[in-house]
């Protein structure tokens, strides 16, 4: 029996051919259970971190800034080559999910930010998401967070 309610749509994050390969995405991944603290704690972390490491090392992405929440994550991200940001994500996730025992959603959600103004609001909104969720008070408290250039502690 076909329910009423509207079917949850599958999105490719395919960016057109045009996109310069130096765009900048702005990402969140939530995880699969909401409300269920899984990101936000040491060992998981450092284990993502590791990951953006040799991900960045081998070449698939460039992170910017990389912060987790306790069911979510949000980052800003280049990638050299823009086509295959849904494969190296998944990917990513998947290691992840088996060394870090992080169970994400399905998907993704991108937004491509298209000048300076828009990175630098959606670079406060990633830093202040821990002091508006009331988990610190002020952004720099938050130690879940990785900036460009750094690397595994």
């Amino acid at each position: 029996m076909m329910s009423d309610l509207p079917q949850r749509q599958r999105l490719y994050h395919q960016p057109p051919e045009w996109v310069d390969e130096d765009a900048v995405y702005f990402m969140t991944v939530g995880c699969a259970s909401r409300g269920v603290s899984q990101p936000d704690q040491t060992a998981p972390f450092e284990v993502m971190v590791r990951a953006i490491d040799c991900y960045e090392a081998s070449g698939k992405w460039r992170m910017m800034i990389f912060l987790t929440m306790p069911d979510h994550r949000h980052e800003m991200v280049q990638f050299p080559k823009p086509e295959n940001m849904e494969k190296i994500l998944r990917d990513w996730k998947r290691y992840v999910a088996k060394r870090a025992g992080i169970v994400w959603q399905d998907g993704f959600f991108e937004h491509r930010l298209r000048s300076r103004q828009s990175a630098e609001e959606k670079w406060h909104y990633i830093r202040q998401n821990p002091v508006r969720k009331s988990l610190v008070d002020l952004p720099e408290k938050w130690r879940f967070v990785r900036y460009a250039n750094e690397t595994a502690r």
